[in-house]
């Protein structure tokens, strides 16, 4: 008699739900992570919009008409200033819409706006911005 070789219908079932089971922890995972690697660019043309409206300052003593970083797929920017002040936001769009970052011209990062769970908690500085979920700032 000869010995059959294969998988039974239960040990298959059971490599489903453990395949099923990993994915349900790994896609919300690697969601935050991919939102967490797309801040960076908002972020880091805010920074150029300061230096910007710096170099804008010391040329035409005034923040007024200052450049503002071009917009991207994912953020929008928008620039304000007068003679003394200014604002730089980046808003968020697609899927980083909910997240708003601001700085001005005393260098005050601020997280305005983020999605649910990315709030800083309670007793973090507002001069921050959010780079991780659960609120941790730079």
């Amino acid at each position: 008699m000869s010995k059959q070789r294969g998988f039974t219908l239960i040990e298959v079932m059971i490599v489903v739900a453990i395949v099923g089971i990993l994915a349900a922890v790994a896609l919300p995972v690697y969601t935050d992570y991919v939102t967490r690697s797309r801040l960076p660019e908002a972020q880091g043309g805010l920074s150029t919009g300061r230096v910007r409206a710096e170099q804008w300052f010391q040329d035409q003593r005034t923040y007024a008409g200052f450049p503002c970083p071009a917009n991207t797929a994912l953020w929008v920017y928008a620039c304000n200033g007068d003679a003394t002040t200014y604002t730089i936001s980046a808003t968020g769009q697609g899927t980083m819409a909910g997240f708003v970052f601001t700085i001005n011209e005393t260098n005050t990062r601020q997280t305005t706006g983020t999605k649910a769970g990315w709030a800083p908690a309670a007793g973090v500085p507002v001069n921050c911005w959010v780079v991780r979920k659960g609120g941790s700032c730079t």
